[in-house]
């Protein structure tokens, strides 16, 4: 990961205390020579344009980021400038960048003074939040230092002196978001590999048994248990610091020490680096010497051959069903791969039909390389990690048209009594291999207790929550393929009177973020801060009442309908791999029996597939006018 050299990390749980923190002095050494530097050669007058040399306590940061979080609303932030926001502070360079890589003002008691820190990458993840202090540049700390300070910060995005241009000078950005991603990932649990979906069929030749065989190394859980006697900001011993068990600590020091031992991250794969842990090395894992060995592949696989594809898809829609507002589909893709193979081969195949498929963004792990590039086609080569992982990542245009078709209407017949109807069609246009595996459709109601529903779906069942109608349209076990189904759902629905409803204000209400867990317990009032999300909830929606977090955009006059989905056997926006044009060099000594154990699976699920109601009010993205 050249480019990237972490300063120091922290993780603090949701109570605001500090669990674990971790400075890398070699790098620090590099910062604070860059900064004596840049301070004699600049002249700079202004104390606080001036590069801060030393990195804060970790009690120091605690009650900065405390204060942060108090100034900003959340721990997030605003991302905007508001008429709270202070000059200086990260919502006042009102750029929404601001909400993930943030400033402190660190105050120092025995000097009575504050000064900036910047860069900080900030990253949630469960009940953790994961700080990461990348090595810039001094000019950049400065060049920052001035630009917060303007009054005409948050101009266009790439202009000269915004803060989108500042950053792309940065790659070590990127890679401390990596870093904060692989360490979250670790503290919450949640290490799996990708996925591979294997064909149990004999003519794949025990392959099964070969995957599920394989050492499933996964961090526990880091439990968020907080010091009674400990202040809210503050930090704990060593000994006392329960947000993580003794035994957590020492895998992220291991994952640490061993990913980046020096500060410069190195290999951020966590199977990688549990397998070292427990197997260590030996003569027999050593490479041909004239053959480098990547970071990404510490142990060279011995025993049969095979290469696996897997191609997982999620699409995204927002159906209107109307002349005015044209539908939105988008497929997000990835492919996951798994290289059995002996030494230390090259794997390539070319992607073909790009321009068909209508891809518009492509991005590939480390180890491939492009060596040939086009509209239509490109090149991919690359030397395979030993387990399973994303190969390439992908965005592109639903080739097949959407898999599901049609409106959803609701118009209240009185205050406590709606009507609803659906007409769908599902899998016009598809044929086998395709298959659904299920499909159901959901009527959330956040705002409202469902008391009853009458109606009768063409096919399926339908059953009742607390705030929802559940209709399942295709029951899992009872695919359909090669087929297209017409589905109607028409009745009533049925709610407790709004007198019987406690109905929360914006003002009484907590942070809004579902991406922020921040346990907020004093309410908000005319004195405090209200996050981004409220403050636009304000301003576009006046006075109607907000609803629960996990539904943002689901308000009194906004009601939509959410389809969930599987289908099988082929992906949507027409990316595939010819197993047949895929080589290996050097050939293995069975060339044809293993082009035959090159397999491919493809599976799509459902993102955020939504219905809006055809009789209300919508949101919608407008399309710029060329």
């Amino acid at each position: 990961m050249p480019g990237c050299s972490i300063r120091a990390l922290w993780i603090l749980n949701n109570q605001d205390l500090l669990v674990f923190s971790r400075r890398f002095p070699v790098v620090e050494r590099r910062w604070r020579a860059a900064c004596k530097s840049e301070n004699e050669n600049s002249g700079e007058e202004n104390p606080k344009h001036a590069v801060p040399p030393l990195l804060p306590t970790d009690s120091e940061l605690a009650a900065a980021f405390l204060e942060r979080k108090k100034r900003e609303g959340s721990t997030r932030g605003f991302g905007i400038r508001v008429k709270q926001s202070a000059e200086g502070s990260d919502s006042w360079v009102d750029d929404p960048i601001t909400r993930h890589i943030i400033s402190l003002y660190i105050n120092r008691e025995e000097e009575g003074d504050n000064y900036l820190f910047w860069p900080l990458i900030l990253h949630l993840k469960g009940q953790f939040c994961i700080l990461i202090s990348p090595l810039v540049e001094p000019w950049h700390f400065r060049a920052y230092a001035k630009t917060c300070q303007r009054s005409d910060c948050g101009n266009a995005v790439g202009a000269d002196r915004s803060l989108s241009s500042l950053l792309l000078d940065l790659p070590s950005i990127t890679g401390s978001f990596m870093v904060a991603h692989a360490i979250g990932d670790i503290v919450s649990g949640d290490t799996i590999e990708p996925e591979i979906v294997v064909n149990a069929s004999p003519t794949v030749g025990g392959l099964l048994d070969s995957l599920t065989a394989r050492a499933k190394a996964h961090a526990p859980i880091l439990a968020s248990t907080t010091s009674s006697t400990a202040a809210v900001g503050g930090t704990i011993a060593d000994t006392q610091k329960t947000g993580l068990r003794p035994l957590d600590k020492d895998v992220l020091r291991t994952f640490i020490s061993s990913s980046m031992p020096f500060g410069t991250p190195i290999d951020l794969s966590y199977s990688n680096i549990s397998a070292i842990k427990l197997n260590g090395f030996s003569s027999s894992d050593m490479p041909p010497s004239d053959l480098k060995q990547p970071a990404w592949k510490p142990y060279l696989y011995k025993g049969k051959q095979r290469i696996l594809f897997t191609i997982y898809e999620t699409i995204d829609a927002a159906m209107y069903d109307r002349d005015d507002i044209p539908d939105s589909i988008t497929v997000s893709g990835q492919v996951n791969c798994r290289a059995e193979l002996e030494g230390l081969p090259d794997v390539s195949f070319p992607l073909t039909g790009l321009s068909t498929a209508r891809v518009e963004v492509i991005s590939f792990h480390p180890c491939v390389q492009v060596p040939e590039q086009g509209v239509d086609r490109q090149a991919v080569m690359f030397s395979p990690p030993l387990n399973n992982f994303t190969l390439l990542r992908y965005q592109a245009h639903c080739g097949l048209g959407p898999p599901i078709k049609g409106f959803y209407q609701l118009s209240m017949i009185s205050e406590d009594e709606g009507a609803f109807l659906f007409r769908l069609g599902i899998m016009e246009g598809y044929k086998s291999p395709l298959t659904m595996e299920f499909c159901t459709v959901t009527m959330p109601f956040p705002m409202r207790r469902v008391v009853s529903f009458d109606g009768n779906p063409s096919i399926g069942t339908a059953l009742t929550t607390e705030h929802s109608v559940e209709w399942r349209i295709i029951s899992s076990g009872k695919g359909v393929s090669g087929k297209s189904v017409e589905a109607t759902f028409s009745g009533t629905i049925r709610f407790s009177s709004w007198k019987t409803q406690k109905v929360p204000s914006y003002r009484s209400m907590g942070c809004m973020d579902g991406e922020d867990t921040d346990d907020e317990t004093e309410g908000i009032n005319a004195n405090n801060m209200v996050n981004v999300e409220e403050f636009l909830m304000e301003k576009l929606s006046k006075d109607l009442p907000p609803v629960d977090l996990e539904e943002p955009f689901c308000w009194q006059a906004y009601n939509y309908a959410k389809v969930s989905f599987k289908i099988s056997g082929a992906s949507l926006s027409g990316m595939t791999i010819d197993p047949k044009s895929v080589s290996i060099y050097p050939a293995v000594k069975a060339l044809v029996e293993f082009s035959s154990q090159v397999c491919l699976h493809s599976m799509v699920a459902s993102g955020d597939y939504i219905l809006w109601n055809t009789l209300g009010k919508c949101p919608f993205a407008v399309t710029a006018k060329a």
